[in-house]
């Protein structure tokens, strides 16, 4: 089992920036892909961006061009910048993490954009 512990979230003004943070708590953290997700109220939970093992970056098309996400293998640690916040990015963001045969999630951080 690897549990998975989100960060980060909060209130921040239109156009603001925020860091989650997404800690694994083994070591195999690092062997896997970890991925963020989020769900706003109504809606399904929708794929915002991914980091593979080996580095390799993937984003979803909602806030494509406004975050950057990486990860500090040391830290058993994947963090995701979002920067141009919106009001409609008002969501419960999700960590995730495959492995080869397993998969995890996190509890979610909440982040509020307000107008």
């Amino acid at each position: 089992q690897v549990q998975l512990e989100e960060s980060g979230g909060g209130l921040v003004q239109s156009g603001g920036s925020l860091r989650l943070s997404c800690v694994g708590s083994r070591s195999i953290f690092r062997a896997m892909d970890v991925g963020w997700y989020r769900q706003g109220s109504g809606n399904q939970r929708e794929f915002v961006a991914r980091i593979t093992r080996s580095g390799i970056t993937e984003f979803g098309d909602s806030m494509k061009g406004r975050l950057t996400i990486s990860r500090d293998n040391a830290r058993n640690t994947v963090y995701l910048d979002m920067n141009s916040l919106k009001p409609e990015d008002t969501a419960r963001y999700y960590c995730n993490a495959r492995g080869f045969t397993e998969e995890y999630w996190g509890q979610g951080t909440l982040v509020t954009v307000s107008s």
